[in-house]
């Protein structure tokens, strides 16, 4: 079920919403939490029941673990052997089973390109949200055996993983930031403090989705997929409309998500604030998909040792980092290849602070931007003839493409005959001008929703983003983050 959809608009957030603070007004606190639990599953089972008993089972088996570990406390040194071997068993199986379904057909792929060998791709169908509840289980595992955190009961478990807004595409939560929140009496009780300002985050992550990612889509779905070599025009509003169609993709479901979940008085971390706005690619890192960031550096980077061990082993370590968030996001070797750039650029941007060199913040701001939009292109491409078609284009090696100076100053461009390629209309370059002036210059959501006032002008710009966005709903269409 999609947050940009009328069946959960209208229908299963508002029930699930009422059943919730009813129960809770009748005191009936463990009856709450089954509703959210019951309410959470039918949720992840409307996109396909087949894999409900996936999440159950992995659920179940991390649960026990989890629970095992917790029990051992901390048992003498005769006995941690033990703990590390129920810790690492919890590990190994979560990521077999990422890998199972997300990564075999990419082996065997590879497998028949090396060996010249004929093996049959088992076309697995990648279970919706799996990265991200394995990625949150891991993390749980991960801080009971460090002694900071512990569960023992089922039911507050399954509420912990299963919690419909984070569910599908994150942010990925940590046990201890959550289960206070869901075990307090007062949130089980309808509070308008949380609810409208749930509500106006909801509305402007739904009218990014509707009238603005969807929008620019259509322009890099074209772009990408062009059989024909693109101009540099084409090739620039292709990337450009990729970069902010994701941008506001995910922005849109980070804020739905935050909403919907405030509505029932909790917060979840925040995911996203402002990336394009960064000064240096490490900026950008702190500011995108923070709860990724998050998880690798403190499962993975700190781990290898962090920057502990001099600056050579720290390279290796940050390599090693984004290589594994590039493979995260996707089976594919573009994905590799985007998360080795963004490596290099970590390596060189700390080589360049260690020499005490800075750059002026416009210059710093610009190469930040322009190298995440060009990475971006490597991201998005579904092989490396996608991604080789887009630069080449971008490089002006097909010709610019551009309007004539006495037409840009006459305002009498007729931009979709220099952008047919990618399928552009007379407004592509002007809805490409003023998303970037959002980006780079507007308050973000969470800056919004601080200063939130229940007062008419918010509700009057809420229901209006809202009503908007609804009335433009023709299809209800996927998040890019669910493909990851």
């Amino acid at each position: 079920m999609l947050f940009n959809s009328y069946a959960f608009i209208f229908l299963f957030l508002p029930l699930t919403l009422l059943v919730y603070f009813l129960l809770g007004k009748a005191r009936l606190t463990l009856a709450s939490r089954a509703w959210l639990v019951c309410a959470s599953l039918f949720y992840y089972a409307w996109w396909n029941p087949a894999y409900l008993p996936l999440i159950l089972a992995s659920i179940m088996f991390n649960y026990a673990v989890g629970t095992g570990l917790g029990r051992l406390g901390k048992p003498e040194i005769g006995k941690e052997n033990l703990r590390k071997i129920i810790f690492l068993a919890g590990i190994i199986a979560n990521v077999a089973l990422l890998g199972y379904y997300k990564y075999t057909d990419f082996m065997i792929t590879n497998l028949n390109f090396l060996t010249d060998s004929q093996v049959q791709l088992l076309k697995i169908v990648l279970p919706l949200g799996i990265s991200f509840f394995t990625f949150t289980q891991i993390a749980y595992l991960v801080d009971v055996y460090r002694h900071e955190a512990k569960e023992y009961d089922l039911l507050n478990y399954i509420l912990f993983v299963t919690f419909f807004p984070h569910l599908i595409a994150g942010p990925i939560i940590h046990h201890k930031e959550m289960m206070p929140q869901f075990a307090a009496i007062r949130n089980k009780l309808f509070n308008y403090r949380h609810f409208f300002p749930g509500l106006f985050l909801f509305s402007i992550g739904l009218f990014k989705k509707v009238m603005v990612a969807d929008t620019f889509a259509v322009w890099a779905n074209h772009g990408f997929a062009s059989p024909n070599p693109l101009t540099g025009l084409e090739a620039w509003a292709a990337s450009l409309s990729y970069t902010l169609q994701l941008y506001f993709d995910f922005s849109g479901y980070t804020d739905m998500a935050l909403g919907s979940s405030l509505m029932f008085n909790i917060k979840l971390p925040i995911n996203f604030n402002s990336p394009y706005q960064a000064l240096d690619i490490r900026e950008f890192w702190h500011r995108w998909h923070i709860t990724l960031s998050r998880f690798l550096r403190d499962y993975v980077y700190i781990p290898l040792g962090g920057n502990r061990r001099g600056p050579h082993r720290t390279y290796v370590n940050l390599m090693a980092t984004f290589l594994i968030g590039g493979i995260w996001h996707g089976a594919g070797w573009t994905f590799v290849f985007w998360g080795f750039i963004h490596a290099m650029a970590m390596v060189v941007q700390r080589i360049w602070h260690s020499m005490g060199r800075n750059l002026p913040k416009v210059l710093a701001w610009f190469l930040t931007f322009n190298f995440v939009n060009v990475a971006w292109v490597f991201f998005r491409a579904r092989d490396w003839g996608e991604a080789a078609n887009v630069l080449q284009g971008m490089c002006f090696l097909n010709g610019a493409g551009f309007p004539s100076l006495e037409q840009i100053l006459a305002w009498n461009v007729k931009f979709r005959l220099f952008l047919k390629n990618i399928q552009g209309t007379n407004n592509t370059i002007w809805y490409i001008l003023l998303a970037l002036a959002v980006c780079f210059f507007c308050r973000n959501s969470n800056e919004m929703v601080k200063d939130f006032k229940p007062n008419w002008k918010y509700a009057m710009f809420g229901a209006a983003l809202l009503v908007y966005s609804l009335i433009n709903i023709d299809k209800a269409s996927v998040f890019l983050y669910y493909n990851f």
